[in-house]
């Protein structure tokens, strides 16, 4: 009796084992079909403007980091060609915030000077001429949270808790401060702002191809 008991004892255990591995593909595969759905708000965005993140301050050790990492996102949607590039965020149907990693545990920061304040720049490609202006900072249309700034327009020293990841919020413009809501897609990974290749922007890429797949399919069924 010991014998058959141990052994019913075992395969009600290996069915268990099962159920709950079957349970875990299927949420595994809702989560992976839950990831690629986008409002249809970005899928029909025509405009973009790429701000850096709302009280970013600049390392001190290499104060156009985050700057250097807008300016290639920029470019990355630039020869993406989907969207136009904005000068403003009130004229931006999306608003994408970024923000250049660090891995050390502190980082020395600054706000406010020259690294704030973006020169005008022409860039042509073969299809599109891009002037850029001084929207490196959010400005109080974006968020009302703004820069740590000094009074007066004074450079402030500080410190930031340090992480390895880059990162790449995408916010929905038309509204009023639209990077104090949550964004609707995010990416954050070490070095992925990093130039030639832009992981953020590819995988941003990649999310609008599923998401649209994924309506199409829908209105197919209906």
């Amino acid at each position: 009796m010991k014998a058959r008991s141990t052994k019913k004892c075992v395969v009600t255990l290996v069915a268990a084992a099962a159920v709950a591995a079957g349970l875990f593909v299927a949420g595994g595969e809702a989560k992976k079909k839950e990831k690629g759905m986008l409002p249809a708000a970005v899928l029909n965005a025509k405009t973009v403007v790429v701000v850096i993140l709302p009280g970013t301050g600049e390392p001190i050790a290499d104060p156009s980091a985050n700057r250097r990492a807008q300016e290639d996102v920029e470019k990355a949607l630039t020869k993406w060609a989907r969207f136009q590039l904005a000068l403003d965020v009130n004229s931006a149907d999306l608003v994408i915030g970024v923000q250049h990693g660090n891995d050390r545990p502190v980082t020395p920061t600054v706000n406010r000077g020259p690294v704030d304040t973006r020169p005008v720049t022409v860039e042509q490609t073969p299809d599109t001429i891009r002037i850029g202006g001084t929207q490196g900072r959010p400005t109080s249309d974006a968020s009302q949270m703004g820069n740590s700034n000094g009074p007066d327009g004074r450079v402030m020293t500080g410190a930031e808790a340090g992480t390895e990841q880059d990162v790449f919020n995408v916010y929905l413009g038309g509204v009023k401060y639209p990077m104090d809501g949550a964004p609707v897609w995010t990416y954050r990974a070490k070095e992925g702002l990093q130039a030639p290749r832009v992981v953020a922007v590819e995988e941003f890429h990649k999310a609008i191809d599923e998401a649209e797949k994924a309506a199409q399919k829908k209105a197919g069924k209906k």
